[in-house]
């Protein structure tokens, strides 16, 4: 196991375009690191300069306190697990696992125990004698693990391993690998594009955009705290809703101008955010996250001055909950695209859609009106200029 440095680390094509920008993160020994990101913000680049497979323009990679920059990829001590699976379609389960043993003329008893520990750790042990060809998605990347967990490598490097398989496979694979992850106690960097697979998988998640680290945190640090519209957005499912607003009054009795709704704000909120206080009179960016959103008929306790209504556009049964879709009349704020200077995009004089969860029981319906219970103190508050946030 070794502890992962990555100090200023910058990637610079031809023509001047550049993946990665300055990308700087400390990971512990034995940690299980997401990286995550839209396509094309540098984390699958980033992942190939950890393990020497792309030329590094600048700074540092450490591994286990040795910078390995001019290291070659195969004396880094290192294991890359891919999405295409990379096995070798002529060889059994045994031999692709055991390949890099076989390469190396190890023992063949050693051979054939550390293969069977690793069958037995995947649960391949009533696979070994089959064929790539003759598996499952699933048990291919398990085989693919295993080629990589037999070396006994210091580092896990994964790179969007689960892309290829089916919705249900994944959420089992995605599981199983954070368990084996958390048994082996490997230092594990993992990329994939699914905030989802981050939020579950990762003892912490680093999300980027265009090359630029954008917040490094805990699962739920990053989802309760962050730092700008862009991880606000990204991060969550349904994302989260995003709108212009004003906040009127004092801080101890505040309210938020929601379109035509006024929705009170706790003075709990400001105590926690003083420089909210300064932007009381003028423009702000208000988050409201879809669970923070309940149909006030299941709610009955709820303050009536944190409730709005609003007609119901569409709903969508999940069975245990619904996504209720409502028209709200104030301006959406959008995360500005690569292409646009400004950070936040207006959307004005367009009714817009918010998306609530409500509770199974909930009785909204299209085309009536529904009074949304808002967790006004779970509320979440950005710049309106740069989208930093409050």
């Amino acid at each position: 196991m070794a502890r992962v440095t990555l100090s200023g680390l910058t990637k610079t094509y031809a023509g001047g375009v550049t993946a990665v920008d300055g990308l700087s993160l400390d990971i512990a020994d034995g940690e299980f690191l997401v990286l995550v990101g839209p396509s094309g913000c540098g984390k699958s680049t980033a992942l190939k300069m950890i393990a020497g497979l792309e030329e590094i323009t600048a700074g540092e990679v450490a591994i286990g306190g040795e910078v390995v920059n001019d290291f070659a990829p195969r004396d880094r001590d290192i294991a890359m697990v891919f999405q295409s699976y990379a096995l070798y379609p002529h060889m059994t389960v045994f031999d692709n696992i055991a390949f890099s043993l076989q390469i190396a003329r190890l023992p063949k008893a050693e051979i054939q125990q550390r293969v069977a520990e690793v069958a037995r750790i995947l649960q391949l042990e009533d696979y070994l004698k089959r064929r790539p060809g003759n598996l499952s998605g699933g048990q291919r990347q398990r085989v693919a693990m295993g080629r990589a967990i037999i070396r006994q490598p210091s580092v896990f490097l994964m790179d969007e391993p689960l892309s290829n398989l089916d919705a249900k496979l994944r959420v089992q694979m995605r599981s199983e690998i954070a368990q084996i992850q958390h048994r082996l106690r490997v230092t594990t960097i993992y990329v994939t594009h699914d905030q989802v697979e981050a939020m579950t998988m990762g003892d912490r998640v680093a999300l980027m955009r265009d090359g630029i680290l954008q917040q490094v945190d805990t699962p739920t640090n990053i989802y309760d705290h962050p730092v700008n519209t862009f991880v606000a957005s990204f991060i969550g499912s349904p994302a989260m809703n995003l709108y212009r607003a004003r906040l009127e009054g004092t801080p101890a009795a505040c309210r938020l101008i929601l379109g035509k709704a006024q929705l009170a704000v706790p003075a709990a909120i400001f105590a926690g955010r003083p420089a909210l206080v300064g932007k009381i009179g003028g423009d702000i960016i208000v988050g409201i996250r879809p669970e923070d959103m309940e149909d006030a008929d299941l709610a009955p306790g709820h303050p009536v001055d944190q409730r709005l209504t609003a007609p119901v556009v569409i709903t969508e049964s999940l069975g245990s909950d619904q996504m209720v879709h409502f028209s709200i009349d104030a301006p959406v704020a959008k995360v500005a695209d690569r292409d646009t200077l400004d950070e936040i995009v207006v959307t004005e004089g367009v009714t817009s859609t918010c998306i609530g969860r409500f509770g199974a029981r909930s009785r909204a319906r299209p085309g009536q009106s529904v009074t949304v219970a808002v967790a006004c103190d779970r509320l979440h508050f950005f710049d309106a200029g740069s989208g930093v946030a409050i």
